[in-house]
């Protein structure tokens, strides 16, 4: 994972103006393929986010079993940036963003998503607890709307990191609940037909896309540029 916070700020820009429902804004970051470098943006964005925000930035990760940015915020993957502090219950007291089919009514399983606090920064990382899932047991996304509505009253920004299209389609579940979506792709390797085959599913499951971000992987780096939908 990459910090690309310097790259951002047309992005910023772009993503400030949008008109939140209600409350804070959530905003979504997803690719159609993996290795795109979707991570990377979201959590850049969500530092800023944290840097200029009066209250909490959520950084929620929809890779519930891979748990990738909460470790690499634990492994100190960015550099000069804190370590994720005690969990944090996340259910927020209202309907769940998940479902762990045959255990509905075990209490326990309402309190499976916690968040870390960033030290020294307004930022939470969401974690998923696979740890007290039994062997074999599945999870299933939901809406939950009343969840995100409670998010919202709570924080200034929320900041998604959707799986790529191409291994899940949990961001086309949470795609209509965001105030914009962001498309992340890699400039030497996408093509147009990949990007307005993933515009489409966004704007088909009632998303829309405020923007793309171009990741020109060079030496190293992912300097990363901005477009408007259709440019």
């Amino acid at each position: 994972m990459l910090d690309l916070r310097q790259d951002l700020a047309s992005l910023w820009q772009a993503a400030t103006r949008v008109t939140p429902r209600s409350g804070g804004r959530v905003l979504m970051f997803m690719s159609a393929s993996e290795g795109e470098g979707t991570s990377s943006v979201a959590a850049s964005f969500a530092l800023m986010a944290a840097a200029r925000a009066a209250r909490m930035t959520w950084l929620i990760d929809l890779d519930l079993r891979g748990n990738p940015l909460y470790t690499a915020f634990s492994k100190g993957v960015l550099g000069g940036i804190g370590r994720p502090g005690h969990a944090l219950d996340a259910s927020l007291g209202v309907e769940q963003v998940y479902s762990v089919p045959g255990s509905e009514n075990v209490p326990a399983m309402s309190k499976l998503l916690t968040a870390h606090q960033i030290d020294g920064l307004r930022l939470l990382v969401t974690r998923f607890r696979n740890e007290r899932l039994s062997p074999g047991q599945s999870v299933r996304m939901l809406p939950a709307p009343g969840w995100w509505a409670a998010l919202r009253r709570s924080a200034d920004w929320a900041v998604i990191d959707a799986p790529a299209l191409s291994r899940s389609a949990a961001g086309l579940t949470y795609a209509p609940l965001a105030d914009g979506v962001v498309l992340v792709v890699q400039a030497e390797a996408a093509g147009a037909d990949e990007v307005e085959d993933l515009r489409a599913a966004v704007e088909a499951a009632g998303g829309s896309v405020i923007g793309v971000v171009l990741n020109r992987l060079k030496s190293g780096r992912a300097p990363a540029g901005h477009q408007r939908p259709g440019a």
